[in-house]
């Protein structure tokens, strides 16, 4: 059987994670849909410094990944789908203790045993000791789960299939519990175990010494914050308030050139699927600009923070504060293709109108022409 890591990374991202974080314990209201709007005619964005209309692309949120890196993922399935697990285990030990990059190498181990993981059973054999191997079987296992269950709301998923996912995650659990003893200092078990503690209906006093026992190991843990503040979420075990609250403490105490205060931009987004009323106030602009600040020193190659600036120049316009989210614009460049855009019906169409807002608002004056994208050149598009 021939593989092909790209479709399989797509299905995992938009089916099995979208199931998970939009999948709701309560009754929540469904998403939030902003009314549609349309740049005007004239609105020329490339007289401001922006891709003009013709260039967006709504295939995705930000540069693909580069010709090299698609085919170093690819040669490490196809290593490993051969049988040779030993490629897995150095590919994510490679990451070291920098444990933002050890979970994103153990995403990608998860999409490649997700189309077959024959190789990690071989691993899990030669290597019962091995906390990684250990740590993606029970991360395997909650995805399995969340895929019976499905991404509706509690009301909506079927009697059996809610008694099934509910029998699933126990065992996950239990089984990453036995990965923290294999190297006690890896927080990957502890994220397993936060990831699925909302659904296994743990109560704040169950979550709170798993959410301990994660951040005693990586305080500043990207995925492991994502979880948590999904788990304080209203449709959850939490409210908008210890939510919101969750997300500025994760933002507060983030280290310089980490995506972490983005998590701030992802609470909003859950206000706003709600249809919760988003902050407001002079606090409330200070926090947006502390983010902007926060994500000027992230790596460029940092694979969070496309996303994260389409949702910043989003909260920014929707906050008045125009100007600063103009320049969120133009570090986008062309990508548009975000939830946030997307939700409004044509990603493209709400993306561009939300730019002339945000250029007309701040009362912004055209450049000078040779200061303006060339509309022929891949390159001043990003």
């Amino acid at each position: 059987m021939t593989h092909f890591i790209a479709p399989l990374v797509i299905f995992l991202i938009f089916v099995v994670v979208r199931s998970m974080r939009s999948g709701s314990g309560g009754s929540s209201s469904p998403a939030a849909s902003a009314p549609a709007r349309r740049a005007p005619v004239s609105f020329d964005a490339a007289a401001y410094g922006l891709v003009p209309r013709e260039a967006l692309d709504a295939r995705r949120s930000g540069p693909p990944q580069s010709e090299r890196a698609r085919e170093e993922s690819q040669e490490l399935a196809n290593t490993v789908w051969g049988g040779d697990w030993r490629a897995a285990a150095a590919y994510i030990k490679a990451a070291g203790t920098d444990w933002d990059e050890h979970w994103n190498r153990f995403e990608l181990l998860r999409a490649i045993a997700r189309e077959d993981d024959a190789w990690l059973t071989k691993w899990r054999d030669a290597d019962p000791g091995d906390c990684d191997a250990a740590t993606l079987e029970a991360d395997l296992m909650v995805h399995r789960a969340w895929a019976v269950r499905g991404s509706g709301y509690a009301r909506e998923v079927p009697a059996e299939r809610m008694a099934e996912f509910r029998a699933l995650l126990p065992a996950a659990i239990e089984a990453a519990q036995r990965a923290t003893r294999l190297a006690p200092e890896n927080p990957g078990p502890w994220v397993v175990m936060v990831t699925a503690a909302r659904g296994a209906q743990y109560q704040p006093d169950r979550f709170r010494p798993l959410w301990a026992g994660l951040v005693a190991r990586a305080p500043h843990h990207y995925e492991g914050h994502w979880q948590g503040m999904q788990y304080w979420c209203a449709k959850w075990f939490g409210s908008d308030k210890q939510m919101t609250e969750f997300a500025e403490r994760a933002m507060d105490g983030a280290p310089a050139g980490s995506p972490l205060a983005g998590i701030y931009l992802h609470a909003l987004s859950e206000l706003r699927e709600r249809r919760s009323a988003l902050p407001i106030g002079p606090e409330a602009r200070q926090r947006l600009w502390a983010v902007a600040d926060a994500l000027a020193e992230v790596p460029a190659d940092n694979d969070k923070l496309p996303g994260l600036r389409q949702l910043l120049a989003y909260y920014l316009g929707e906050a008045a504060m125009y100007e600063a989210a103009v320049e969120q614009f133009r570090l986008i460049g062309r990508w548009c293709g975000a939830e946030v855009w997307a939700d409004q019906g044509d990603p493209v169409e709400a993306f561009h109108a939300a730019r002339a807002v945000a250029v007309t608002k701040a009362g912004l004056k055209p450049l000078p022409p040779e200061e303006r994208p060339t509309k022929n050149t891949d390159a001043a598009y990003h």
